[in-house]
């Protein structure tokens, strides 16, 4: 049935959409990809990694704000970080982080994964929005390429979020698709979004089909934010997805408009580092 599909869009190339289920195949013509400036820099969020440090960065925000603010607790998923663009509620850009002003166009290949929507449902979306979001390779299909790769005794990945980056920068779409990648999001841009919170931004996202992680708090004091972090640190590795930490951001974007950014990162978030594992 899809190879008739692929037929009949060659032979009347007047009537190609591009959420047709072809796409999500991917192509075997070589690319190679085109810089594309980010409309907002995708910066680097600082690190911590002690609940000393993180009462740090609450009473800063705190002082500087001097109202009341929520906090917003989410898992820091461990992949190569994107941006979609949606015009009218289609797909029409995914870029890579790069170094953070210029990423590349890798619309081709993140058009192949199929938990992301390629035209967004319901129609309570603004007319042009950006979402960021991890891509990333389960571990179930991490294994498996591994296990193939010793039996051809070429050299093993080293971990998911470098085969996920390396498989973002193939130059063949069509073996991209074979990977089952998979793209959690988290983090919505634009003039006309539904909310002013961040939390709420969140559940819109969800509603028109990306996939965004349950594993989200409100937190209204430093208690809050501890509990999560001490019940993920456990519960993170029954994920099917490689974790390495939590974000924890001002949910209002007035209030992370105040606050502003730094040279390099904004100081309305940070990320908590999970102690690493030790390997054996």
């Amino acid at each position: 049935k899809l190879n008739e599909l692929e037929e009949l869009e060659k032979a009347h190339p007047e009537f190609f959409d591009p959420n047709s289920p072809t796409q999500r195949v991917g192509s075997d013509i070589n690319s190679s990809f085109k810089q594309v400036k980010h409309q907002y820099p995708m910066l680097s969020l600082s690190n911590t990694y002690s609940e000393g440090e993180v009462m740090d960065f609450y009473e800063r925000t705190r002082k500087s704000l001097n109202a009341d603010f929520e906090l917003v607790c989410e898992l820091k998923y461990d992949g190569s970080s994107i941006s979609l663009i949606y015009e009218n509620g289609i797909l029409t850009r995914s870029i890579t982080r790069g170094d953070g002003e210029m990423g590349d166009d890798v619309t081709s290949n993140v058009k192949t994964i199929r938990s992301i929507p390629l035209r967004l449902q319901g129609d309570d979306f603004p007319e042009k929005f950006e979402i960021r979001g991890e891509i990333l390779m389960p571990w179930t299909v991490f294994d498996e390429l591994n296990k193939e790769r010793e039996e051809q005794e070429e050299p093993l990945l080293a971990n998911p979020r470098n085969a996920a980056a390396g498989t973002l920068k193939m130059q063949n779409s069509a073996e991209v698709a074979k990977r089952k990648l998979d793209g959690y999001f988290y983090y919505l841009l634009g003039e006309n979004l539904p909310s002013n919170l961040h939390s709420e931004n969140l559940y819109f996202a969800r509603k028109w089909g990306f996939k965004v992680s349950d594993a989200i708090k409100v937190c209204k004091k430093p208690e809050d934010v501890f509990e999560f972090l001490s019940r993920w640190n456990v519960e993170r590795k029954n994920l099917p997805v490689a974790t390495d930490g939590v974000v924890i951001k001002v949910n209002s974007a007035v209030q992370q408009r105040n606050l502003g950014f730094t040279a390099k990162s904004p100081r309305w978030a940070i990320a908590y580092k999970f102690q690493a594992e030790q390997a054996v």
